[in-house]
C-alpha cells in the first residue's frame, strides 16, 4: 500500500501541499481524509445499472452499437473514436443502460480478479450506444459527485482494491450489485472534485504524452539494433572500416542482391546436418524459442505448464548449435542456443560442418530478406497465415548464403555485440523513464484523491483551454538523448505546471 503521508516526489515544486486539517476517515484503508471531507457509499452518490445487452443480432430489436468489455478496458475514456460493436437491444433497455456523458463504467467480470473494477469515463453519448454485457454502469447524482472525479477515484489502487476483494469466483470472477453499491469513496466537496478531476486530466495528458514519446523512442532504438545488424551480417558495410566494402558482385540470387566481392557462396546443406537426438527420461531443461530473447529457459519466461504430459522425445539442444522453429521461422524464430537442454520435437536442431559463427549465421537468418524467403517456401494450410506455414529441413538447407570468412565474421559479431550494447543502454534508459512515470502518475493520483496533496490551487492557475485536451493520441516528438537520463523530479516538473 502507497504511504500517503509522504508528498509526491516534485510536488512541492508544482504548489501542491497536504490541506491544512485532517480527520479520521472512519475507514480503516484509507486513513485520514481532509477535515470538510466526506467517505460515502456508492449507492448514496451514484445510481447503478448492470447491463443484460449481449453482442447477440435479434429479430425484433433495435439496431445499436456497443460498448463492451474490451472498450472499458483497454481505454481510460470512452470517446467516438471507439470501434464500438453493433448489437439489438430493446427499447426499454435501450432507455436504461443507453449511455451520457459523465457515466463511469466499470468491469464486474473477468477471468482475473485484479481485472475487476477497471473504470473509464464516458466523454462521447449517441442515442444507440448502449453499454453492454460484463460492465457495470454509474451514474453519478450530479449534486454530490462528479464523473470525472469518480472516474480518477476508481484508478486508486485502494478504492479499487475494495472491488478486487469482493469479487466472487474460482475460474471466473463477478463482482455483484450490492458489492458495487457498498463501495466506500473519499469524497470533497462539488466544486473540489471538479477542480482535482480538471487537475488530474491536464497533468494525465502531459505524462501520457510524455510516455508516447518514450514508447516511440524505444520502437526506433529496436528498429536501429535491427538495421545494424542486417547491415553488418548482410555485407553493407565493413564493420572494419564503417564504410562499405571496396567491391561487391552480383549473387546472382533476386533477392539476395550484390554482396562484398571476397565473400562465398554456400548452400546451407554444405555447412549444417541435421542432428536428432531425443530424450530418454525427459528430465533436461526445458527451453524455448523468444523473438526478443533468443533460446530461453521454459520455466524462466512462462507461467503455464508445456502441453506435452512428459518430456521423453523430446528433442537434445546443445550450446552452440542452430535450432529453428519450423512454423515460425518467417518470422525470425531462428537462433543459435547458448544453453543445453530440451526443445519441441517439431523443433529442427543443426551442428555446423565447416568452419563458422553459428551466431552470425543465425543472426543473418533472422534478417527481413531470409524471413521473407521462409515465407515464401514454407508450406502448409493457406497462403496468408504464415504461422500455419512448415519450412521443411530439406528446403531450410537448400537456402544460399554469402559468407565471409570466419575471422572477418568474428570481427561482425564483435562489432554487432557492442553496438547493441551501446543501443540497448539507451533502451534501459527509456523503459526506466516509463516505469518512473508510470509510478509517478499512480502516485499522484493517490494522493490527490485521498487528499493527502491539495490540487485546488495548481488547478486554478490551469488555462482555460487545453491545447492537448482533443489530441490524446498524438506522435508526439522524440525526446533528446539527455531526456533519456531525466529524474522523477524532473520528469515532474515537465508534466505539470
Amino acid at each position: 500500500m502507497i504511504d500517503g503521508t509522504k508528498p509526491v516526489l516534485g510536488m512541492r515544486a508544482t504548489g501542491l501541499r497536504p490541506y491544512p486539517a485532517y480527520r479520521d476517515a472512519g475507514v480503516e484503508w484509507l486513513g485520514k481524509v481532509p477535515e470538510h471531507w466526506e467517505v460515502r457509499r456508492m449507492a448514496t452518490v451514484a445510481d447503478l445499472r448492470v447491463s443484460n445487452v449481449d453482442k447477440h443480432i435479434r429479430e425484433g430489436e433495435s439496431p445499436v452499437r456497443l460498448c463492451n468489455y474490451v472498450d472499458v478496458y483497454h481505454n481510460d475514456r470512452i470517446g467516438a473514436r471507439v470501434p464500438f460493436v453493433a448489437g439489438t437491444a430493446k427499447e426499454r433497455e435501450i432507455r436504461k443502460f443507453r449511455l451520457a456523458v459523465g457515466d463511469v463504467l466499470i468491469t464486474k467480470d473477468s477471468e482475473d480478479w485484479s481485472d475487476i473494477g477497471v473504470p473509464a469515463l464516458v466523454e462521447y453519448a449517441s442515442h444507440d450506444l448502449v453499454c453492454g454485457y460484463h460492465l457495470a454502469m454509474l451514474r453519478p447524482n450530479g449534486a454530490s459527485l462528479d464523473g470525472g472525479y469518480l472516474f480518477q477515484a476508481l484508478k486508486e489502487s485502494r478504492v479499487a482494491w475494495q472491488c478486487q476483494v469482493a469479487a466472487a469466483g474460482v475460474t471466473r470472477y463477478g463482482l455483484s450489485q450490492n458489492a458495487i453499491r457498498s463501495m466506500r469513496v473519499p469524497l470533497p466537496p462539488l466544486t473540489e472534485q471538479t477542480a482535482i478531476a480538471r487537475f488530474l486530466d491536464h497533468a494525465d495528458r502531459r505524462i501520457r504524452r510524455y510516455i508516447r514519446a518514450k514508447e516511440r523512442l524505444v520502437e526506433l532504438l529496436e528498429e536501429r539494433k535491427r538495421a545494424l545488424i542486417h547491415e553488418a551480417v548482410r555485407g553493407r558495410i565493413d564493420v572494419r572500416t564503417g564504410q562499405p566494402y571496396p567491391a561487391y558482385k552480383d549473387s546472382g540470387v533476386e533477392w539476395l542482391g550484390k554482396v562484398p566481392e571476397h565473400w562465398e557462396r554456400r548452400r546451407l546443406k554444405t555447412i549444417l546436418r541435421v542432428v536428432d537426438r531425443r530424450s530418454s527420461t525427459g528430465e533436461e531443461t526445458l527451453l524455448s524459442l523468444r523473438r526478443d530473447h533468443g533460446v530461453v529457459v521454459y520455466s524462466e519466461h512462462f507461467t503455464r505448464p508445456p502441453q506435452g504430459r512428459t518430456l521423453v522425445g523430446y528433442k537434445q539442444l546443445a550450446v552452440g548449435q542452430l535450432v529453428v522453429n519450423r512454423l515460425q521461422a518467417n518470422n525470425g524464430l531462428v537462433f543459435c542456443s547458448g544453453v543445453d537442454g530440451l526443445v519441441s520435437p517439431d523443433y529442427s536442431v543443426f551442428d555446423k560442418t565447416a568452419p563458422l559463427q553459428m551466431k552470425y549465421l543465425s543472426d543473418l537468418l533472422r534478417t527481413s530478406a531470409y524471413r521473407s524467403h521462409f515465407r515464401r517456401v514454407s508450406t502448409g494450410l493457406g497462403t496468408g497465415t504464415a504461422g500455419f506455414l512448415r519450412l521443411y529441413d530439406d528446403v531450410f538447407l537448400s537456402t544460399t548464403v554469402f559468407l565471409p570468412p570466419e575471422k572477418e565474421q568474428l570481427s561482425v559479431l564483435e562489432y554487432v555485440a557492442i553496438q547493441v550494447r551501446k543501443i540497448e543502454g539507451l533502451i534501459a534508459s527509456a523503459e526506466a523513464c516509463l516505469e518512473l512515470l508510470d509510478e509517478y502518475r499512480t502516485r499522484l493520483i493517490a494522493d490527490v484523491v485521498t487528499g493527502k496533496l491539495d490540487a485546488r490551487d495548481a488547478a486554478a492557475r490551469l488555462p482555460e483551454t487545453d491545447p492537448l485536451a482533443d489530441d490524446r493520441d498524438r506522435a508526439d516528438p522524440i525526446p533528446t538523448a539527455s531526456n533519456l537520463h531525466s529524474t522523477a523530479h524532473e520528469m515532474a516538473k515537465e508534466a505539470i505546471p
